[in-house]
């Protein structure tokens, strides 16, 4: 993935408060939305968001981003739920997701 992208996914998810929650896909679409109103090309995707926190993401609170369904990173499952519980972010009843319903984060602006 480019460097635009990157950087911008990294601002993105370093700026998810502490307590909230985005998904992959949203993050992807914002990202997205703002390259488009910058002038650049739409590009990305879930996927490629993921790729960026796998490469790139250790500085950025990574945790705070999970799949459609709450649920963290498999591979770092139990220090994504450690910090999650530390931050008082929602969570299921059994506490093994994220409630995104009540946890999404929203950003006021697109760069």
């Amino acid at each position: 993935m480019d460097d635009d992208y990157a950087e911008a996914v990294l601002d993105l998810v370093g700026a998810i408060p502490p307590g909230r929650a985005m998904t992959y896909g949203l993050i992807a679409e914002i990202v997205s939305d703002g390259l488009e109103a910058a002038g650049l090309p739409r590009r990305g995707g879930p996927r490629q968001v993921g790729a960026v926190l796998a490469q790139a993401g250790s500085g950025v609170p990574w945790w705070r981003v999970v799949n459609a369904s709450g649920n963290p990173p498999a591979r770092h499952l139990a220090r994504a739920m450690e910090q999650l519980v530390a931050e008082g972010t929602p969570r299921s009843a059994d506490g093994t997701r994220v409630r995104l319903r009540l946890a999404v984060w929203f950003p006021d602006e697109i760069d």
